[in-house]
């Protein structure tokens, strides 16, 4: 197993049920998400890009398929439909400046949700006048500035997708052009390197940046197997990085170092895509599960770390 050293003695963890979709908001069907990227295999739902929005003790989870948004109370784990659009939404950040959701939308760019007045808005739609291939996952880093992959249908036929970085002050970095399928990311602490899920590539790239705006020496993190490939990804407080398989139904967990240190497994599925924290204390661990449309949770030790991460703070 590339990347997976079998003789480093690893927890096995196993995350279960929270809650999932449900019956009511299930419509199977066909849209343009899965013609284009599920072969055109009926879905009833495709769930991604939890985040935790503490102050109003919700998550919120994106239905891509069918440009939906959903919130879930942490209190009653009833589920709520905040906006539905034509769109295809996959990660979601909270914003703590805007007091926005920032959306990764396939189809419209990065747009901004108001929880408040469901009341959605094009944030960025083109980049020097060429539309985005296709965002998919997206972070804020502690000045505010949105850091989103723009995969589109790119890999190893066509290494050309993109990560950017949007400043408050409109000013916009390309940090990668070459990317095999650019998707989930997250932030080391000091906010010094940028951590990177290459989908087709099946691994996790290791992006130093640098103060002039480039980003320098960019290596290989993490390597692993399968037909997908490493999704959503997150960091606790002890700089751990946490990646989601989307077909492996697990959660990879390294030390900042790269070590193995955790795998954990989902009870439910194969198509682990995303993850975030919430809880009380911000020590449980929430996990899509895209295939069966189930959330799953998992204590862990120690909590998040709210900075540069894709939570509320």
């Amino acid at each position: 197993m590339a990347g997976w050293p079998s003789e480093i003695p690893i927890r096995i963890l196993v995350a279960n049920k929270y809650t999932s979709i449900p019956a009511a908001f299930r419509k199977l069907g066909t849209s343009e998400h899965s013609k284009n990227q599920k072969r055109g295999r009926l879905l009833d739902s495709f769930i991604e890009g939890p985040i935790n929005v503490k102050e109003i003790n919700s998550l919120y989870i994106t239905d891509i398929p069918y440009g939906r948004i959903f919130a879930i109370d942490q209190t009653t784990k009833n589920w709520s439909l905040v906006i539905e659009y034509d769109g295809e939404p996959n990660g979601l950040a909270w914003h703590p400046q805007r007091k926005e959701i920032i959306i990764a939308d396939f189809k419209g760019g990065i747009l901004a949700l108001d929880p408040t007045t469901k009341a959605i808005k094009p944030v960025m739609t083109r980049f020097n006048g060429e539309r985005f291939k296709g965002p998919n996952d997206v972070i804020v880093d502690r000045s505010g500035a949105i850091i989103f992959t723009d995969q589109g249908m790119t890999g190893l036929q066509d290494p050309t997708g993109r990560v950017y970085r949007l400043h408050q002050d409109g000013r916009m970095d390309v940090l990668l052009r070459n990317c095999p399928s650019p998707n989930g990311l997250v932030l080391n602490k000091d906010e010094t390197i940028l951590f990177i899920a290459m989908t087709r590539d099946n691994s996790v790239w290791h992006v130093p940046l640098y103060p002039d705006s480039s980003a320098q020496r960019t290596g290989r993190f993490s390597s692993y197997y399968g037909l997908g490939g490493p999704d959503g990804m997150t960091t606790d407080m002890e700089g751990n990085i946490f990646v989601a398989h989307s077909t492996l139904g697990i959660v990879y967990v390294h030390k900042s170092t790269g070590e193995p240190l955790a795998k954990i497994i989902s009870a439910e599925g194969k198509g682990t895509t995303n993850l975030t924290w919430g809880g009380p204390t911000q020590k449980v661990l929430f996990i899509t599960e895209s295939e069966s449309g189930t959330v799953l949770a998992i204590d862990w030790h120690c909590s998040v770390w709210l900075g540069g991460v894709s939570e509320s703070i």
